[in-house]
C-alpha cells in the first residue's frame, strides 16, 4: 500500500480542484448513491476528547475510505493540533487496502473547500468582504478557499486571542498578491461584531461555547458558514438560525445526536423555535437543482457543517491520483 505523510498530502492537494471535486461527491450523497453513515466515537472524558470513525463510499470518485479522527481541544496552544487524523483507502472493487494518508491536512482542506462550495452556491456573486472568526487551522483554510470562489478584497480576522488574530492576518496578507491569490486587504479586529459588520461572507471556525455569529451583527444578504464543533457550545445564535435559509451537507448527519450532529440546529429544535423541516436543503440538492438556493439579495443564508466522510473520500481520491502521477509516497507491504 502507498503511504503519504502530511507534507506530501499538502503538496499534492490543490484547493481549486478539491472545491470542484466536492460538488459531484455531495450530489452523490443527496441522491442516495454514496454511503456515509454518521460518525461514531470513543470518548476520552479525562481529556475532553474523542476518537471518531468515518467510513465513506463515493461512486463518482471511485473512492472507498475510512477516516479515524481525534478531537482533543486541550491541545490548543500546544505543538499538537486539536484535530488529528488518518485516512485508509480501499479498492472499491475488491476491498483491498491500497493507501494510508495523513488525514489532518485533508480534514483542514476539505472542510474549507466545502464551505467555499457553499459560498459558490449561496453567496452573492458580488461578495467582497470576508469575516474570518477563529485563528486556527480551519480559519486559515477558509480564508484561502473563499478567495477561490468570490472576488474577496477585504478579510477581517477576529478571535479570542488578539495576538493570534494579528499573526493570522499578517500571514494571510503576505500570501496574497499572487495570480492564485490576488491582493487582499487583511486586518485583525478586536471583536466578532466588528468582523461581521457589513461582511458579505462569514467563515466561523471556532471552539466557542457561546455564539460568535449573532443576527444583530449580520448584514442583510450575508452568507454564513459555520464549521466549529463544541459539544458544550455553539457558534450561531437562535435568531440567525431562525431567520436564515439553512443548508447542510446531510440532514441525517446534521440532525443526529452527539457525536455527529450540530448543537446550532438541535438546540433551537429542542426549544421549539424551528422544526427539522427548517433545514432547507443539502448542498447536493442545490447542485442537482432539486432545491433552490438564494432567492433574494437581502436573504441571509447559513451553511452549517458537521463534516461527512464523502468529503474525505473525494479529497483522498485527488491526493492518491496525484501521488501516482508524480511518483510520490512510500510503498509498504502489509503481507
Amino acid at each position: 500500500m502507498l503511504v503519504l505523510g502530511r507534507s506530501q498530502v499538502e503538496e499534492l492537494l490543490d484547493m481549486g480542484a478539491l472545491i470542484d471535486a466536492l460538488a459531484p461527491a455531495m450530489a452523490d450523497l443527496s441522491r442516495g448513491h454514496a454511503s456515509a453513515p454518521p460518525r461514531t466515537a470513543a470518548l476520552v472524558p479525562d481529556r475532553s476528547g474523542f476518537l471518531a470513525a468515518m467510513p465513506g463510499f463515493v461512486p463518482s470518485a471511485g473512492a472507498l475510505v475510512s477516516k479515524l479522527v481525534s478531537l482533543f481541544p486541550e491541545n490548543a496552544g500546544t505543538r499538537l493540533p486539536t484535530h488529528q487524523a488518518l485516512i485508509a483507502v480501499f479498492d472499491p472493487e475488491t476491498g483491498e487496502p491500497v493507501a494510508l494518508l495523513d488525514g489532518t491536512a485533508i480534514t483542514a482542506a476539505r472542510t474549507g473547500a466545502c464551505s467555499a462550495l457553499s459560498a459558490r452556491l449561496l453567496a452573492r456573486e458580488d461578495s467582497t468582504v470576508l469575516a474570518v472568526l477563529g485563528t486556527g487551522v480551519q480559519a486559515r483554510a477558509h480564508a484561502h478557499a473563499m478567495c477561490r470562489v468570490r472576488p474577496i478584497r477585504e478579510i477581517r480576522v477576529a478571535g479570542r486571542d488578539p495576538e493570534k488574530a494579528a499573526a493570522l492576518a499578517a500571514e494571510l496578507c503576505s500570501a496574497s498578491g499572487t495570480p492564485e491569490a490576488p491582493r487582499v486587504e487583511v486586518r485583525a479586529v478586536a471583536t466578532y461584531a466588528e468582523a461581521l459588520d457589513a461582511a458579505d461572507i462569514v467563515a466561523a471556525a471556532t471552539h466557542a461555547t457561546e455564539p460568535v455569529v449573532r443576527l444583530d451583527w449580520l448584514a442583510p444578504g450575508a452568507h454564513v458558514t459555520s464549521v466549529g464543533y463544541n459539544p458544550a457550545g455553539r457558534e450561531v445564535d437562535d435568531a440567525t438560525v431562525v431567520q436564515s435559509l439553512v443548508c447542510v451537507e446531510s440532514r441525517e448527519a446534521a440532525l443526529a445526536p452527539f457525536p455527529a450532529g450540530s448543537n446550532d440546529l438541535l438546540s433551537p429544535i429542542r426549544h421549539g423555535l424551528i422544526t427539522a423541516e427548517h433545514v432547507h436543503a443539502e448542498l447536493g440538492e442545490l447542485i442537482t437543482g432539486s432545491r433552490p438556493g438564494r432567492t433574494a439579495p437581502g436573504q441571509i443564508t447559513l451553511y452549517k457543517s458537521v463534516g461527512v466522510s464523502v468529503q474525505d473520500a473525494a479529497a483522498a481520491a485527488l491526493v492518491l491520483g496525484a501521488a501516482r502521477e508524480r511518483g510520490k509516497g512510500e510503498e509498504v507491504s502489509l503481507r
